[in-house]
């Protein structure tokens, strides 16, 4: 896949409408019986949630941008389509789809294939701006990848990491791009993510 833009932003594991990563409306418990601090999301409803990833989105991906988002979409399960809900509150024309473990029916139904622009269980993203630069598109992390030693960039999900540990070792190029762990609960720019990858150590950059 590629493309020739700039205006390219990423995000995922969104989980439109989980009620249990929402700390307000949790079943989720631990030992002791209170809620994972650590594994739900500082919301008192799933409206507040919903809300404010919508305008995460909204508010910075322009309807001519690219949106990829890597997984994890929605909450399936129940009557209501939350899938296409979520779609319809997006202004982006443009969205792709990598598959996560939560996207079952949006896998199985021709019709929510279809309301993204393109939908895959992987992805290589090859983007042309004033450099050329790969991105190796996975809802689950990679160790290694296609790339790996000329420099390509590996972006995932699935772990809803937090701080630091959205990335990984200098080698690595490694990205957790999910809502948890994003500032404001919102997509990346393209060109954020390459300074966030920037080689770095105590905040130096290494030669």
């Amino acid at each position: 896949m590629k493309l020739t833009t700039e205006n390219i932003w990423f995000t995922s594991d969104t989980h439109y409408n989980h009620k249990n990563i929402v700390h307000g409306e949790t079943n989720w418990r631990n030992a002791d019986g209170e809620v994972p601090v650590n594994s739900v999301r500082p919301f008192q409803t799933v409206e507040e949630m919903n809300d404010r990833m919508v305008d995460g989105i909204n508010d910075r991906v322009m309807p001519n941008d690219w949106l990829i988002h890597l997984g994890d979409w929605s909450v399936w399960w129940g009557d209501h389509d939350y899938a296409k809900e979520f779609r319809e509150r997006i202004n982006c024309n443009n969205i792709v789809l990598i598959l996560g473990n939560h996207d079952y029916n949006i896998r199985k139904s021709e019709k929510h294939r279809s309301m993204f622009s393109h939908v895959a269980d992987y992805e290589e993203l090859r983007v042309t701006r004033d450099e050329k630069e790969v991105f190796i598109l996975s809802h689950y992390p990679m160790i290694s990848w296609n790339g790996f030693y000329r420099g390509a960039y590996m972006l995932h999900g699935h772990q809803h990491l937090k701080g630091d540990r959205r990335f990984c070792s200098r080698e690595n190029r490694r990205m957790d791009v999910g809502f948890c762990g994003s500032p404001e609960f919102r997509p990346y720019h393209v060109e954020e993510i390459l300074e966030l990858l920037k080689p770095k150590t105590n905040g130096h950059e290494l030669p």
